[in-house]
């Protein structure tokens, strides 16, 4: 109820930007303008002059409080296609809107806030509004900035200006959310990327394609590395799969109709085949899967897979290495028996639970069925997946796990075991996935041979742990403030010489036999002071320096400090067994 009510504010508010709009700024046309998770917006097509500035955002604001103070109330009529073209006529994009609302034989209905002072304001909407607008707090908002918005999200259409708006429920949410903004910004993956010299992005490679520096890179593959230790354990086995592969494939598993638009297509010089470079594992992992005869011995059939995978974003969509065009998945398909399928998603579950506590990751399950307004949108059996989502229910409650339902989230082909993943500043984000797929192994005819000889599909079960590590990385930068662990910092230890004369030999020697010992060191030997080498060394976030002057060397040992503070006097042999507990036990 709570949330129903704010967000019926932030959809009053969005009229009242707008209401404010047409007052101040000439000859502009209003477009849509929804409650979102934060507050809200409106997209206007702006004839010259728009908002920019903060002084324009002050204003628009405390024009809104104005009105709010002298309150209002909304009431709503239906009228005809013809009555609201005449109200709207001039504003193409209304049009639009009234045409469509009345081909699908919906209502068309008209709010209009009546302002106490006298003025109205009437607009296209389906409602959901505060009762009265003087219930608004008018310390609880603000209008905060703009943004390029394509018509209906579509990069064809005509570029609109986004006017946003926060709004919680008082002015104390306010701040406590303006002040997440600020140390968002602090955290800022990008920033921290760049900072730390990790990844970066060349308008010669195009958006969304990130370059990993060597730095960056070993991040991955440490990531990947881990991932591939804990399969291994369980018994998956690792397979490769090419980047590109023909249309015929994608139309088999039924991802080139449902998925075509988020494709790159790829053109051969040679061949006039269609193909395309592949967006997801799946397709391809069946035929491995049929290239063999399979008995019911050969199952479980567990196939992981690191390969990159690439989709068609759209470029406003894009955000540092939270949302790519390049990216990899930690991929597994697992195909196996309907007795199978239990086991092998705990088996998922619980690996999936060790990486999240590693991490420390704060998580939540999210059960992705079917929209039930939009069945035809899914391939397969409606029987089946019915038993399919009673399934995933069943082991959730069975594995006690507290999950939210996600109607409409599902994959065409099956309902998902979604975790989403809360990061530092409290946003969520998806990372792992379980899906149990019925549908996949039938469209590709993949079979087993039973134990009475008969011939069936197996089930096909889909599973990332990390998912993407292009948005893994982003999420453990940004909860951490680029402070990793010490088993995934690029560089673990920073070996400071207080004076190269008198401490460099000494110094030397140490970094040589912890490079033994494959312990990620650099050596200060510069010419740089000791506090600028220090404070570098902060600056580059090491989890540890070694400071060495007379003392170390007199007394052969070293001086240890931490990012954290902590300061250690120890042995060389000390420090080893210290880090390799440290990097052993992933702390």
């Amino acid at each position: 109820m709570e949330n129903a009510i704010l967000e019926h504010k932030r959809h009053t508010l969005s009229h009242i930007l707008a209401s404010v709009l047409l007052e101040k700024y000439a000859d502009i046309k209003i477009t849509l303008g929804p409650a979102i998770d934060n507050g809200f917006y409106y997209d206007v097509d702006f004839a010259s002059e728009k908002p920019s500035v903060e002084k324009d955002y002050t204003d628009i604001t405390e024009a809104m409080r104005e009105k709010i103070k002298s309150g209002g109330t909304f009431s709503h009529k239906e009228v005809s296609r013809e009555d609201a073209l005449e109200y709207f006529a001039g504003n193409e994009y209304k049009t639009e809107l009234i045409n469509e609302i009345a081909e699908k034989g919906e209502k068309i209905t008209l709010y209009t806030i009546n302002y106490n002072n006298g003025k109205t304001f009437t607009d296209l909407c389906r409602g959901g509004h505060s009762d009265n607008i003087s219930e608004i707090e008018i310390d609880s908002f603000k209008v905060t900035h703009t943004a390029g918005a394509y018509w209906r999200g579509n990069e064809k259409n005509k570029m609109l200006t986004r006017v946003y708006g926060l709004a919680f429920n008082n002015k104390s949410e306010l701040e406590e959310y303006e002040a997440k903004i600020e140390e968002a910004k602090k955290r800022d993956h990008r920033k921290l990327g760049k900072e730390l010299n990790l990844f970066t992005f060349s308008e010669y490679i195009g958006s969304g394609l990130p370059l990993y520096t060597e730095k960056g890179a070993l991040i991955r593959r440490l990531l990947n590395e881990y991932v591939e230790e804990l399969q291994t354990k369980a018994g998956y086995t690792q397979v490769w799969t090419p980047q590109i592969a023909k249309a015929d494939l994608f139309k088999k598993s039924g991802h080139y109709d449902k998925y075509k638009d988020s494709m790159f297509k790829v053109v051969s010089n040679y061949s006039k085949e269609e193909f395309f470079l592949k967006p997801m594992n799946c397709p391809q992992h069946t035929q491995i899967y049929a290239s063999q005869p399979r008995s019911y011995r050969d199952l479980p059939a567990r196939f992981t897979d690191f390969a990159m995978l690439y989709r068609d974003e759209q470029p406003g969509e894009l955000n540092g290495l939270a949302r790519v065009r390049s990216f990899s998945q930690d991929d597994c398909h697992i195909f196996c028996t309907e007795e199978q399928v239990d086991h092998e998603i705990d088996v998922a579950l619980e690996m999936t639970k060790k990486v999240m506590d590693t991490f420390g990751f704060k998580y939540k399950y999210r059960l992705s069925t079917r929209d039930p307004n939009n069945l035809d949108k899914y391939l397969g059996n409606p029987e089946t997946w019915d038993k399919v989502e009673k399934w995933a229910e069943k082991i959730m409650q069975r594995n006690k796990i507290e999950y939210i339902p996600g109607p409409g989230e599902a994959a065409f082909y099956a309902p998902k075991m979604d975790l989403i993943a809360t990061d530092a500043l409290g946003r969520e984000w998806q990372l792992s996935t379980v899906q149990i797929d019925f549908v996949m192994p039938e469209r590709f005819g993949l079979e087993y041979t039973d134990k009475d000889g008969s011939k069936k599909h197996p089930v096909m079960l889909h599973r990332a742990i990390i998912g993407s590590p292009e948005r893994f990385i982003m999420i453990l930068l940004e909860s951490t403030s680029g402070n990793l662990p010490l088993w995934l910092s690029p560089t673990q230890l920073s070996i400071i010489p207080v004076n190269i004369e008198a401490h460099g030999e000494y110094a030397k020697n140490v970094f040589e036999k912890l490079k033994e010992k494959n312990i990620r060191c650099e050596l200060e030997d510069g010419k740089d002071g000791l506090g600028k080498k220090v404070r570098y060394a902060k600056d580059m976030k090491y989890p540890y320096w070694i400071v060495i002057g007379n003392k170390e060397v007199e007394e052969n040992k070293v001086t240890l400090e931490s990012r954290s503070g902590e300061k250690f006097n120890l042995s060389l042999e000390e420090l080893i067994d210290k880090f390799e507990i440290e990097i052993k036990e992933k702390k």
